[in-house]
């Protein structure tokens, strides 16, 4: 991919935190019923079984998901729920009462958070001054 940046980074973790809420629930594996399916007639269409209608994450949604989960192994547990509380759109207001931060500093700490993870995307920094010989043999003398 081309270059990194800071919103390309924070609209990542947002499309992540929109799949992770699209994955199936989680449930307790091992209880199985030998019943077999209770077919329902149209009049029962309306019981009192909470249906939760949800729309599946595509595959390269859950490909680009585990990709950007991995990328919050570089930073430190504060700066992993910063990022994710914003990548699920919580108000600053919301994110200083979590946090107990100002909105000022949780926004500077997000700002960091999102830079770590552009740089470390983005490989190791260039050099943009080499070491001139007239510099080294000064400091040789």
């Amino acid at each position: 991919m081309a270059e990194w940046t800071v919103q390309k980074v924070a609209d990542q973790f947002q499309e992540a935190a929109i799949t992770a809420r699209r994955l199936p629930t989680a449930k307790v594996q091992g209880y199985a019923s030998y019943w077999p399916d209770i077919q329902r007639q149209s009049w029962e269409g309306y019981a009192d079984e909470r249906i939760v209608l949800r729309f599946a994450a595509s595959p390269a949604a859950i490909d680009r998901f585990g990709e950007t989960v991995r990328w919050l192994r570089w930073l430190d547990e504060e700066q992993r729920r910063l990022i994710w509380l914003r990548a699920q759109l919580v108000p600053w207001r919301e994110v200083c009462v979590r946090t107990g931060l100002i909105r000022k500093t949780a926004w500077r700490r997000w700002q960091h958070a999102l830079v770590l993870v552009v740089t470390h995307l983005n490989g190791p920094l260039p050099r943009f001054a080499q070491p001139s010989p007239v510099l080294s043999e000064a400091k040789s003398r």
